[in-house]
Protein backbone atom coordinates (compact mmCIF):
# COMPACT_ATOMS: atom_id res chain seq x y z
CA UNK A 1 0.00 0.00 0.00
CA UNK A 2 2.72 2.02 0.65
CA UNK A 3 4.25 2.03 -2.73
CA UNK A 4 0.96 2.54 -4.40
CA UNK A 5 0.61 5.73 -2.61
CA UNK A 6 3.87 6.81 -3.51
CA UNK A 7 3.60 5.79 -7.05
CA UNK A 8 -0.16 8.10 -6.77
CA UNK A 9 1.97 10.83 -5.19
CA UNK A 10 4.47 11.29 -8.36
CA UNK A 11 1.91 11.37 -10.75
CA UNK A 12 0.05 14.09 -8.88
CA UNK A 13 3.31 15.94 -8.62
CA UNK A 14 4.37 15.24 -12.41
CA UNK A 15 0.76 16.46 -13.75
CA UNK A 16 1.06 19.69 -11.51
CA UNK A 17 4.86 20.48 -12.38
CA UNK A 18 3.50 20.13 -16.16
CA UNK A 19 0.47 22.09 -15.72
CA UNK A 20 2.76 24.98 -13.95
CA UNK A 21 5.26 24.90 -16.83
CA UNK A 22 2.52 25.90 -19.02
CA UNK A 23 0.66 28.46 -17.87
CA UNK A 24 4.22 30.30 -17.40
CA UNK A 25 4.83 30.47 -21.10
CA UNK A 26 4.53 33.84 -22.01
CA UNK A 27 3.14 34.61 -25.68
CA UNK A 28 5.82 36.53 -28.08
CA UNK A 29 4.56 40.15 -28.99
CA UNK A 30 5.76 41.88 -31.68
CA UNK A 31 6.75 45.75 -31.56
CA UNK A 32 4.53 48.11 -33.34
CA UNK A 33 5.88 50.86 -35.45
CA UNK A 34 4.35 54.00 -35.73
CA UNK A 35 4.17 55.72 -39.34
CA UNK A 36 3.22 57.73 -42.34
CA UNK A 37 3.11 57.28 -45.78
CA UNK A 38 3.54 58.87 -48.80
CA UNK A 39 3.23 57.42 -52.87
CA UNK A 40 5.15 57.60 -55.88
CA UNK A 41 4.60 60.66 -58.39
CA UNK A 42 5.68 61.17 -61.88
CA UNK A 43 7.97 63.98 -62.92
CA UNK A 44 10.52 65.63 -64.69
CA UNK A 45 13.63 65.40 -62.75
CA UNK A 46 17.29 67.11 -63.15
CA UNK A 47 19.93 66.52 -61.64
CA UNK A 48 22.21 69.97 -60.70
CA UNK A 49 25.55 70.87 -59.55
CA UNK A 50 26.06 73.75 -57.31
CA UNK A 51 28.32 76.45 -57.48
CA UNK A 52 29.03 79.99 -56.02
CA UNK A 53 28.24 83.22 -57.32
CA UNK A 54 28.24 86.71 -55.63
CA UNK A 55 26.21 89.37 -56.61
CA UNK A 56 27.73 92.65 -58.37
CA UNK A 57 26.56 95.49 -60.21
CA UNK A 58 28.09 96.15 -63.63
CA UNK A 59 27.87 100.36 -64.09
CA UNK A 60 26.64 102.92 -61.61
CA UNK A 61 25.64 106.31 -63.04
CA UNK A 62 27.43 109.09 -61.23
CA UNK A 63 25.50 112.49 -60.72
CA UNK A 64 27.31 115.44 -61.18
CA UNK A 65 27.07 119.29 -60.58
CA UNK A 66 27.02 120.75 -64.63
CA UNK A 67 28.10 123.87 -63.22
CA UNK A 68 29.45 125.63 -59.74
CA UNK A 69 26.71 127.05 -57.19
CA UNK A 70 24.61 126.63 -54.69
CA UNK A 71 22.88 123.41 -53.13
CA UNK A 72 18.73 125.02 -52.45
CA UNK A 73 16.65 121.95 -52.44
CA UNK A 74 17.40 118.00 -52.10
CA UNK A 75 14.97 115.29 -52.74
CA UNK A 76 16.39 112.22 -52.40
CA UNK A 77 17.83 110.00 -49.61
CA UNK A 78 19.94 107.20 -49.55
CA UNK A 79 18.06 104.36 -50.69
CA UNK A 80 15.60 105.45 -52.27
CA UNK A 81 14.21 104.49 -55.57
CA UNK A 82 14.40 106.83 -58.31
CA UNK A 83 13.41 106.77 -62.22
CA UNK A 84 14.93 108.12 -64.92
CA UNK A 85 14.24 111.66 -65.35
CA UNK A 86 12.99 112.24 -61.29
CA UNK A 87 14.00 115.71 -59.83
CA UNK A 88 17.26 115.19 -57.35
CA UNK A 89 18.34 118.54 -56.84
CA UNK A 90 18.02 122.11 -57.12
CA UNK A 91 20.73 124.41 -57.25
CA UNK A 92 21.28 128.13 -58.14
CA UNK A 93 24.56 129.96 -59.37
CA UNK A 94 26.48 132.57 -57.75
CA UNK A 95 25.49 135.04 -60.21
CA UNK A 96 22.03 134.13 -59.39
CA UNK A 97 23.01 134.19 -55.94
CA UNK A 98 24.26 137.86 -56.71
CA UNK A 99 21.40 139.27 -58.28
CA UNK A 100 19.00 140.08 -55.57
CA UNK A 101 14.97 139.02 -55.52
CA UNK A 102 14.18 142.26 -56.68
CA UNK A 103 16.25 142.38 -59.44
CA UNK A 104 14.89 139.29 -60.85
CA UNK A 105 11.65 139.95 -60.16
CA UNK A 106 11.55 142.60 -61.55
CA UNK A 107 13.07 141.73 -64.94
CA UNK A 108 10.58 138.45 -66.07
CA UNK A 109 13.41 137.37 -68.61
CA UNK A 110 15.77 136.72 -65.30
CA UNK A 111 13.01 134.59 -63.99
CA UNK A 112 15.06 131.29 -64.55
CA UNK A 113 18.70 132.79 -64.61
CA UNK A 114 21.47 130.89 -62.18
CA UNK A 115 18.77 127.58 -61.55
CA UNK A 116 19.66 124.69 -61.77
CA UNK A 117 17.42 121.14 -61.86
CA UNK A 118 19.51 118.06 -61.23
CA UNK A 119 17.03 114.92 -62.39
CA UNK A 120 18.35 111.50 -62.31
CA UNK A 121 20.25 109.93 -65.45
CA UNK A 122 18.60 106.50 -65.08
CA UNK A 123 16.38 104.48 -62.84
CA UNK A 124 17.97 102.71 -60.16
CA UNK A 125 18.89 102.66 -56.26
CA UNK A 126 21.02 105.65 -54.90
CA UNK A 127 23.59 103.61 -53.27
CA UNK A 128 25.96 106.93 -52.49
CA UNK A 129 25.17 110.10 -51.01
CA UNK A 130 27.66 113.10 -51.85
CA UNK A 131 25.41 116.06 -50.67
CA UNK A 132 22.85 116.24 -48.68
CA UNK A 133 22.85 119.71 -47.22
CA UNK A 134 20.94 122.36 -48.25
CA UNK A 135 23.31 126.11 -48.93
CA UNK A 136 26.17 123.84 -49.32
CA UNK A 137 28.45 125.41 -52.15
CA UNK A 138 29.61 123.49 -54.85
CA UNK A 139 32.15 123.08 -57.51
CA UNK A 140 31.86 121.66 -61.08
CA UNK A 141 32.15 118.34 -61.86
CA UNK A 142 31.84 117.45 -57.67
CA UNK A 143 29.46 114.29 -56.99
CA UNK A 144 26.05 115.06 -55.49
CA UNK A 145 25.22 111.16 -55.66
CA UNK A 146 25.47 107.50 -57.63
CA UNK A 147 22.91 105.48 -58.32
CA UNK A 148 22.86 102.07 -59.42
CA UNK A 149 21.05 100.72 -61.75
CA UNK A 150 18.81 97.12 -61.22
CA UNK A 151 18.74 96.14 -64.42
CA UNK A 152 22.77 96.11 -64.74
CA UNK A 153 22.80 93.52 -61.56
CA UNK A 154 24.84 90.47 -62.11
CA UNK A 155 26.42 87.09 -60.50
CA UNK A 156 29.65 86.45 -60.66
CA UNK A 157 30.09 82.56 -61.17
CA UNK A 158 32.95 80.93 -60.43
CA UNK A 159 33.11 77.74 -62.95
CA UNK A 160 35.47 74.90 -62.63
CA UNK A 161 37.07 74.72 -66.18
CA UNK A 162 35.71 70.96 -66.24
CA UNK A 163 32.37 72.41 -66.39
CA UNK A 164 33.46 74.36 -68.58
CA UNK A 165 31.96 72.64 -71.40
CA UNK A 166 28.51 72.01 -69.59
CA UNK A 167 28.14 75.51 -68.53
CA UNK A 168 28.87 76.41 -72.39
CA UNK A 169 25.86 73.77 -73.24
CA UNK A 170 23.07 74.63 -70.78
CA UNK A 171 22.97 78.95 -70.27
CA UNK A 172 19.65 78.63 -68.21
CA UNK A 173 19.74 78.34 -64.15
CA UNK A 174 18.36 78.75 -61.25
CA UNK A 175 19.97 81.27 -58.56
CA UNK A 176 19.38 80.07 -54.64
CA UNK A 177 19.35 82.81 -52.76
CA UNK A 178 20.66 82.82 -48.73
CA UNK A 179 16.80 82.77 -47.53
CA UNK A 180 15.90 79.68 -49.98
CA UNK A 181 14.57 81.75 -52.29
CA UNK A 182 15.21 81.00 -56.44
CA UNK A 183 15.28 83.23 -59.48
CA UNK A 184 15.77 82.39 -62.63
CA UNK A 185 19.02 83.28 -64.34
CA UNK A 186 20.58 83.24 -67.66
CA UNK A 187 24.34 82.75 -68.15
CA UNK A 188 25.12 85.11 -70.41
CA UNK A 189 29.48 85.52 -70.94
CA UNK A 190 32.09 84.39 -70.27
CA UNK A 191 34.92 86.10 -68.69
CA UNK A 192 38.52 85.70 -69.86
CA UNK A 193 40.52 86.01 -66.38
CA UNK A 194 41.25 82.52 -65.12
CA UNK A 195 42.19 81.85 -60.97
CA UNK A 196 44.88 80.03 -61.67
CA UNK A 197 45.22 78.39 -57.95
CA UNK A 198 41.66 76.74 -58.22
CA UNK A 199 41.32 76.27 -62.04
CA UNK A 200 38.13 78.32 -61.93
CA UNK A 201 36.70 80.89 -64.53
CA UNK A 202 34.40 83.55 -64.30
CA UNK A 203 31.03 83.64 -65.78
CA UNK A 204 28.08 86.22 -65.64
CA UNK A 205 24.70 85.40 -64.84
CA UNK A 206 22.29 87.80 -65.45
CA UNK A 207 18.83 87.42 -63.22
CA UNK A 208 15.52 86.89 -64.59
CA UNK A 209 13.00 90.68 -63.59
CA UNK A 210 14.17 93.87 -62.33
CA UNK A 211 15.17 92.46 -59.29
CA UNK A 212 17.65 95.05 -56.34
CA UNK A 213 19.77 93.12 -54.15
CA UNK A 214 22.68 94.01 -52.13
CA UNK A 215 25.95 93.97 -53.85
CA UNK A 216 28.42 91.21 -52.42
CA UNK A 217 25.87 88.77 -51.77
CA UNK A 218 26.88 85.19 -52.20
CA UNK A 219 24.21 82.95 -53.76
CA UNK A 220 24.06 79.39 -55.27
CA UNK A 221 23.56 78.62 -59.12
CA UNK A 222 22.14 75.03 -59.60
CA UNK A 223 23.31 74.54 -63.29
CA UNK A 224 21.53 70.92 -64.70
CA UNK A 225 23.77 68.49 -65.43
CA UNK A 226 21.11 65.45 -66.62
CA UNK A 227 17.76 65.18 -66.42
CA UNK A 228 15.01 62.38 -67.29
CA UNK A 229 11.22 63.33 -68.56
CA UNK A 230 8.71 61.47 -66.79
CA UNK A 231 10.31 59.90 -63.60
CA UNK A 232 9.36 57.93 -60.93
CA UNK A 233 9.65 59.85 -57.79
CA UNK A 234 9.79 59.47 -53.99
CA UNK A 235 11.01 61.83 -51.85
CA UNK A 236 14.32 61.50 -49.88
CA UNK A 237 13.23 60.20 -46.41
CA UNK A 238 11.35 57.24 -47.90
CA UNK A 239 14.39 55.98 -49.36
CA UNK A 240 16.87 53.77 -47.12
CA UNK A 241 20.67 52.80 -47.23
CA UNK A 242 23.53 51.04 -46.25
CA UNK A 243 26.46 53.04 -44.73
CA UNK A 244 28.82 52.93 -47.59
CA UNK A 245 25.20 54.21 -49.81
CA UNK A 246 25.53 51.10 -52.29
CA UNK A 247 22.35 49.52 -51.51
CA UNK A 248 19.04 51.57 -51.46
CA UNK A 249 15.67 49.97 -50.05
CA UNK A 250 12.23 51.42 -49.36
CA UNK A 251 9.78 50.05 -47.27
CA UNK A 252 6.27 49.14 -48.77
CA UNK A 253 3.13 48.42 -47.05
CA UNK A 254 1.28 45.10 -48.53
CA UNK A 255 -1.48 45.83 -46.01
CA UNK A 256 -2.40 48.24 -43.18
CA UNK A 257 -0.43 46.76 -40.49
CA UNK A 258 2.75 44.87 -42.62
CA UNK A 259 5.59 46.41 -44.13
CA UNK A 260 7.79 44.43 -46.37
CA UNK A 261 11.38 45.91 -47.74
CA UNK A 262 12.21 46.76 -50.98
CA UNK A 263 15.53 46.75 -52.86
CA UNK A 264 15.21 49.64 -55.25
CA UNK A 265 17.28 50.98 -57.78
CA UNK A 266 17.64 54.81 -57.83
CA UNK A 267 18.85 57.41 -60.34
CA UNK A 268 18.66 61.02 -60.10
CA UNK A 269 18.47 62.81 -56.83
CA UNK A 270 18.19 66.52 -55.77
CA UNK A 271 17.81 67.83 -52.38
CA UNK A 272 14.42 66.80 -51.25
CA UNK A 273 13.56 63.71 -54.24
CA UNK A 274 15.30 60.75 -56.06
CA UNK A 275 14.02 58.79 -58.85
CA UNK A 276 13.43 55.48 -58.79
CA UNK A 277 14.88 53.21 -61.45
CA UNK A 278 12.97 50.34 -60.83
CA UNK A 279 11.24 48.60 -59.39
CA UNK A 280 8.71 50.20 -61.66
CA UNK A 281 5.78 51.19 -58.60
CA UNK A 282 2.09 51.96 -58.79
CA UNK A 283 0.77 55.12 -57.44
CA UNK A 284 -1.29 53.46 -54.79
CA UNK A 285 1.51 51.81 -53.06
CA UNK A 286 2.19 53.16 -49.74
CA UNK A 287 5.55 53.73 -49.08
CA UNK A 288 6.91 54.77 -45.66
CA UNK A 289 8.22 58.03 -45.53
CA UNK A 290 8.97 58.46 -41.79
CA UNK A 291 9.24 55.94 -38.81
CA UNK A 292 11.10 53.57 -41.71
CA UNK A 293 14.35 53.73 -40.11
CA UNK A 294 15.60 50.68 -39.23
CA UNK A 295 12.37 48.38 -39.79
CA UNK A 296 13.20 44.75 -40.62
CA UNK A 297 11.00 42.49 -43.41
CA UNK A 298 7.91 41.82 -42.77
CA UNK A 299 7.87 44.62 -40.06
CA UNK A 300 4.58 45.59 -37.82
CA UNK A 301 3.11 48.91 -38.15
CA UNK A 302 0.45 50.72 -37.51
CA UNK A 303 -0.05 54.33 -40.22
CA UNK A 304 -1.03 57.70 -38.20
CA UNK A 305 -1.77 60.79 -39.70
Amino acid sequence: MNRNYLISLLAVLAFTSCHTAGGNEETEVRPVASVKCTGVTFKDMNEQVRLTATAVYLQRSRVNAPVAGYIIRVHVKYGDAVTKGQVLYEMETKERVALNNSTITVDSSLRNFGQIIIKAPVSGIVTTIDRQQTGEYIMEGNPFCTITRNSDLAFQLNVPYEYHSLVERNRKCAIVLPDKSRIQGRIVKALSALNPVAQTQIYLVAPAGNTFLPEGLVASVLITTNSRPHAQVLPREAVLSDELMKNFWIMKLVNDTTAVKVDITTGISNENEMEIVSPVLSPADRIISEGNYGLADTASVKIIK
